[in-house]
């Protein structure tokens, strides 16, 4: 009954950088991988970088990912307390799909320097595994997101160091986070 979990996964990851242009660099990177539960998982990705003569940086890139979830070594809540852990279904392999944008750059002044970051993200999930604590309250029910989840946003980070020794550190980060999911009439939901 209480028998380890042993999963065969062997992966090969294969990526490739090349200068499209001047000054724009492409990166391209796919990953596969065998999972003895839930088979063959392809997972690409796609970056490109320009850089300007005057020290700016643009970056764009995209991919996809997945995430096998053990409960017991990431979810403490699956640990804690007196609740009947219930696993509805053979779980999926949680996916994601991603982009981001990203602008760097430096301003040089006489009394020092600033460097500015900023990124704009966005994540689309699916068969996102969470936990239903509120079903039964003698139980924490896991299931795959019968929907999708998105995580977006954009931050700001930027420092500056000056010529008088003072260095400065500030940043702000915006996300809208949620999940859609289909309700018991077939309808969407969005949750926070």
């Amino acid at each position: 009954v209480n028998q380890p979990q042993n999963s065969f996964l062997p992966g090969i990851f294969l990526q490739d950088e090349m200068e499209v242009a001047k000054n724009l660099v492409m990166l391209a990177g796919m990953r596969y991988d065998y999972n003895s539960t839930h088979g063959s998982i392809f997972t690409p990705r796609l970056s490109l970088k320009y850089s300007s003569n005057a020290g700016d940086v643009f970056r764009m890139s995209m991919g996809n990912g997945y995430r096998v979830v053990n409960l017991f070594t990431e979810d403490h809540a699956a640990l804690t307390g007196a609740r009947e852990v219930i696993i509805a279904e053979a779980l999926k392999p949680e996916r994601s799909w991603n982009c981001n944008i990203n602008y760097s750059g430096i301003i040089k002044h006489s009394g020092g320097f600033i460097n500015i970051d900023v990124s704009g993200f966005y994540t689309y999930f699916t068969n996102k595994i969470i936990g239903d604590f509120l079903t039964d309250p003698g139980k924490i029910i896991y299931d795959n997101l019968q929907g999708y989840a998105v995580s977006k946003g954009i931050t700001i980070n930027t420092d500056g160091s000056f010529t008088n020794g003072i260095k400065v550190n500030a940043g702000l980060t915006i996300m809208d986070v949620y999940q859609i999911n289909r309700d018991s009439d077939g309808k969407n939901v969005k949750q926070p």
